[in-house]
């Protein structure tokens, strides 16, 4: 049980931080600035960055629109997985706990939305990227995160079965035992 509290104090620890920073957020946007209004603290900025209020009631990047139920279902689906299954994570693994946890507390950040609005408040806009939100942005970061973290065990484990196909070197004599002529090891 003791293992439990502490897997899952570290899970909603992060995930409910991406919760509260990616809600208060949305309620910042959706308080101060109409549907579809567009804000930039200096103009030479806008073309580069600005905050947008914008909904999303698909994917991300747009995709999909109209779907809002869909992505319900698979958040609430993927938020179960990851609660169910982050204990058997072993705590040596922490690219795998920490996207794990960035990956529910984005899932969860556009469900409330979702739930709530029935569809997701996006606002951050870049470019000509599509506008997202910190849910977003956490869900993509665990995305990366995973692949950086399977990227490494499997270099490290590289790493490993080169040294243990490296040739042996010959035991050395300890004191007092009698060692061999070094015609007699191949040398």
């Amino acid at each position: 049980m003791k293992k439990y509290l502490s897997d899952y104090l570290y899970l909603f620890s992060i995930s409910g931080a991406i919760v509260l920073l990616d809600q208060y957020t949305k309620y910042l946007v959706r308080s101060n600035l109409d549907y579809g209004e567009m804000w930039s603290p200096w103009p030479w900025l806008e073309p580069y960055a600005r905050i947008w209020n914008w909904n999303n009631t698909g994917a991300a990047f747009g995709m999909l629109q109209g779907y809002s139920w869909l992505f319900t279902i698979l958040a609430i689906i993927v938020s179960i997985g990851i609660i169910v299954f982050f204990p058997r994570v072993p705590k040596e693994d922490w690219t795998l706990r920490l996207a794990l946890a960035l990956e529910l507390g984005g899932a969860v950040g556009n469900l409330i939305d979702r739930l709530r609005f029935g569809s997701v408040t996006d606002f951050v806009s870049v470019g000509n990227f599509a506008v997202f939100n910190v849910a977003d942005a956490s869900i993509s970061l665990g995305v990366v995160v995973m692949i950086w973290g399977v990227w490494k065990r499997e270099r490290d484990s590289k790493q490993v079965g080169q040294i243990g196909d490296a040739p042996v070197s010959q035991p050395t004599a300890e004191a007092g035992e009698p060692s061999l002529p070094k015609d007699l090891h191949g040398e």
